[in-house]
């Protein structure tokens, strides 16, 4: 049975029983009582079973959970067992069945579907739990002397003392046989040889944080098997790490460092260690975690020093980590598809993170040997007197500290490397020698402003030190932090004291999506910091540029920073309003509509989209008309976080800028508009007052941009226009509502008036016309007319032309606006060519003209010339047969 056919057979045995088949959550766990990551298949129903939020319908349920324990990683590699990324397999009731049905359902999927021998099964129950003893016995027919009783090993909860839901349980043990260790049962035999499979935890209480417990509401059933623990068993063989998921790992390993595996114990354990690592980082990587060293970053960051460690001391030296995670997504990706998509993006983490690793290692890797030789050495054992606890070596926390401070090696992986070596470390001299550095560190620091070279310098370390930024703007405006690093930055004025703050925890968001950042304040007791811009320092770092207005703002501070939430509250408006003319966009132009750009301010908003043509007007007002009804409704906005495949089953759209993990935020805008955003947003429709509509424009090749305003300033747009109407109303001596006929009328009347003036142009010209007709010698006509207008004298030349016998008019002007007018109008069948005649008289004005054979328009800019210009056109007339005429 492969791990993919084990996977089917479990789930589908529940599926069968009324289950819901649930997808794997990722690593990171979202409710507030999880743990750093997910340790167990029950974490993404912590809220259910804790009673917090209703049972689903059915309240059955089956996974196949993606887990990570972090207590094993130090014991990783030296047992057959244990790992750090891990499968479980599990059924849960939310207060459906219990003990009753749990305890048959998990027998017979062991001993049916998985044919395992029943004669090699052991079971353990809570030392008080008579209950489910007497079900194993009576119900299933375990033997009386393979059912033993525990205490705390058989009471669950998600960590020693934590509080939350927690209850006895019931595991299952397979017992591998008398070569594997000593006889006696889980309770008292051989760790190796009583291999626990499956747990049974009946989830009845909920821990206080007092300790005490309670009972839950409903009580709950929750199963965990390990898949990598049932499949040694279903695939003959006597560890984890020869099994289809690991064993290939444990062949690239091998591969990377030029070794074969079974044929040294070290060389196994280490082997193992890169197997293990391999796949958990790339578990990791892809369910958002990064390097850093915090909480989840510091766990990925260690085991891809730990693996890249192991290989590096078995000779290595080039990088190892693209071998086991691309045979880890091989392995796993027919299981989770992502791993595939997200694959480069998940090299490049490891990658960068060994190769910054790799150069530590090669740094102080010769110092650490040599510290280490000489602390075991028996001349430093008799000299040091420090010896604690024992006789043993001991490595000074002043060569730590050295190793930490000067070659990058993590206190931790100097613990680990002379724990290999029989060697403890002064933790305590080491502790000393960190706070002495923050100290001087801190007196040291000068007020003058940082390059952009170190500014990007500091980020990293702030990242590697602290961790991301913890953002809680969603729920709050206000929130208490520590002040990581300040530092003042280039501003426009001397005095500025402008400066970049980063804190641990902030409300503030930060510019994304479309989204500008908040501005606020940040407050200590020794200053006070009016934040005018908050940004992304770097991913997952937020930065708050500042001005400091009353004392300093010291690192190491508690700070409490506040969001101005009028301006806020402008840009939750807008960034809603935003979703909603999405909506209404593909609703009016159609689903070709995707959005290209975005812009959120507290003042508007400005949305840019595909489209192939200009949008009507009466097609915005069908977009306007569509959001503001939508308003009206007051329907609620919902965000909820849930992975990306069931938000693309919902039909939500991606929002420009943004980007999204497994687990993605999904924000439902009333009953139509559906969309991933990671912006802050109104609480209901009603709140965004307004969508008012400025106007459309192309903004490139079938993309169009639209800008609208909502709340306060939609209205003082609705205010002024209609100030605007009163003021017109009352210059045409009308009521509002009768302007659009006034201005009609008015456009009439000036249609006619000009229609007027033009027919009296017309015949002032053809009297003009007719005097210089007459000066025309062998039907040719040039003269100068100066103050006539280009319009005018074209149609000057037109009607001289039309008079009998005159085969060509050339006219030029000086107008009263400046500049040149030539026009040249020749009558068919006269032989000569309109531009031929303007071509040189255009350059000599400085201008130009276009190509016409009967009328020809040209001008230029030296009127000076304009003589000359038409004493040329009198000579190009000639020589095309024409008789000159005089002035």
């Amino acid at each position: 049975m492969t791990a993919e056919e084990l996977r089917k057979a479990f789930t589908g045995f529940f599926v069968d029983r009324g289950h819901t088949l649930v997808a794997s959550e990722g690593l990171i766990p979202h409710h507030p009582a999880a743990p750093l990551l997910a340790n167990a298949g029950m974490n993404q129903f912590i809220g259910i079973l804790a009673g917090e939020q209703p049972a689903p319908d059915p309240p059955r349920a089956t996974s196949v959970q993606k887990c990570f324990r972090t207590a094993d990683i130090d014991i990783i590699g030296d047992t057959t067992r244990h790992l750090t990324f891990f499968e479980m397999l599990g059924n849960f009731s939310f207060g459906n069945y219990f003990k009753e049905h749990a305890i048959p359902y998990a027998w017979e999927v062991v001993t049916g579907v998985l044919d395992l021998d029943p004669k090699r099964i052991w079971v353990t129950v809570h030392l008080d739990d008579d209950e489910a003893e007497g079900i194993w016995r009576d119900v299933v027919g375990v033997p009386g002397e393979r059912i033993q009783r525990m205490g705390e090993d058989n009471f669950w909860e998600m960590a020693k003392g934590a509080a939350g839901p927690c209850g006895p349980c019931s595991e299952l043990y397979w017992d591998k046989g008398d070569g594997h260790g000593a006889p006696g049962g889980p309770a008292g035999g051989g760790a190796e040889r009583y291999v626990e499979i499956w747990n049974l935890v009946f989830m009845q209480y909920r821990r206080r944080p007092d300790g005490s417990l309670e009972d839950l509401p409903r009580r709950n059933i929750d199963t965990g098997a390990g898949l990598e623990r049932i499949l040694p068993i279903v695939q003959g063989v006597n560890s984890v790490f020869e099994t289809d998921v690991l064993a290939p790992l444990v062949a690239a390993a091998a591969a990377a460092v030029g070794r074969n595996y079974g044929r040294d114990d070290q060389l196994d354990r280490s082997l193992r260690i890169m197997a293990d690592h391999g796949r958990a980082m790339t578990m990791l990587i892809n369910d958002g975690v990064f390097p850093s060293n915090e909480d989840r970053g510091y766990v990925l960051r260690r085991i891809i020093r730990r693996a890249v460690r192991h290989a590096y001391g078995l000779g290595v030296d080039t990088a190892v980590t693209p071998g086991l995670i691309t045979t880890a997504i091989e392995v796993l990706g027919g299981a989770y598809p992502d791993l595939r998509a997200n694959a480069t993006a998940i090299l490049d983490v490891a990658v960068r993170e060994e190769d910054r690793f790799a150069h530590t290692l090669r740094a102080g890797s010769n110092l650490l040997d040599q510290e280490l030789a000489s602390a075991r050495s028996p001349a430093a054992s008799e000299a040091d007197s420090r010896l604690e606890p024992g006789d043993g070596p001991v490595l000074s926390g002043a060569v730590a500290f050295k190793l930490h401070d000067t070659f990058g090696f993590p206190l931790e992986l100097t613990l680990e490397i002379a724990a290999e070596h029989q060697v403890e470390v002064d933790v305590a001299g080491f502790e000393a020698a960190m706070n002495l550095q923050r100290t001087r560190a801190r007196a040291s620091r000068s007020r003058r402003a940082v390059s952009d070279v170190e500014r990007v310098e500091r980020y990293r370390l702030l990242l590697d030190d602290h961790g991301p930024t913890r953002f809680v703007g969603y729920a709050a405006t206000e929130s208490r932090g520590r002040v990581l690093a300040q530092f003042p930055i280039a501003g426009p004025q001397a005095d500025a004291r402008l400066i970049e703050i980063v804190l641990d925890v902030t409300p503030f968001y930060a510019e994304g999506g479309g989204q500008v950042g908040d501005t606020g304040l940040i407050v200590t007791d020794g200053g006070r910091a009016e934040v005018i811009d908050t940004t992304y320092a770097a991913t997952g770092l937020w930065c708050h540029r500042a001005r400091i207005v009353e004392g300093d703002i010291v690192e190491g501070e508690e700070a409490t920073a506040t969001v101005d939430t009028d301006r806020r509250a402008a840009i939750r408006r807008n960034h809603t309003g935003t979703h909603l003319l999405h909506w209404a966009l593909r609703k009016v132009l159609g689903d070709h509509v995707k959005q290209a750009g975005s812009l959120v301010a507290p003042d508007r908003l400005r949305f840019d989209f595909s489209h192939y043509a200009a949008v009507t007007p009466d097609e915005l007002d069908r977009i306007e008309r569509l959001a503001n009804n939508e308003i009206l409704t007051n329907s609620a906005v919902r965000v909820t976080e849930m992975p990306m495949a069931e938000a693309r089953d919902r039909g939500a759209i991606a929002f420009f800028g943004d980007k999204y993990g497994d687990v993605v935020r999904v924000v439902e805008a009333g009953a139509h508009s559906v969309e991933l955003c990671g912006g802050t947003h109104v609480d209901a429709l009603g709140s965004i007052g307004p969508v008012t509509i400025l106007g459309e424009t192309s903004i490139g090749a079938n993309l169009r941009r639209i800008e609208a305003l909502t709340g306060e300033p939609s209205l003082d747009r609705i205010r002024d226009d209609k100030g605007t109407l009163r003021a017109v109303a009352a210059q045409l001596r009308v009521a509002p509502a009768e302007i659009g006929d006034r201005v009609s009328r008015l456009i009439d009347d000036q249609k006619a008036a000009g229609d007027e003036l033009r027919q009296l142009r017309r015949s002032e010209a053809t009297g003009r016309a007719e005097g210089l007709a007459r000066e025309a010698v062998d039907g040719v006509v040039v003269r100068r007319c100066d103050g006539t207008g280009r319009d005018d004298l074209r149609d000057l030349a037109l009607a001289v032309r039309a008079l009998p016998g005159i085969q060509a008019v050339v006219l030029g002007s000086v107008p009263d606006g400046g500049g040149v007018a030539l026009v040249a109008a020749v009558a068919k069948g006269a032989g000569l060519v309109a531009s031929d005649l303007l071509s040189e008289a255009a350059r000599t004005v400085g201008g130009g003209g276009g190509k016409s054979a009967d009328v020809a328009v040209a001008g230029g800019r030296h009127p000076e010339r304009l003589d000359e210009a038409l004493d040329q056109v009198r000579a190009a007339a000639a020589l095309a047969g024409a008789s000159q005429v005089p002035v």
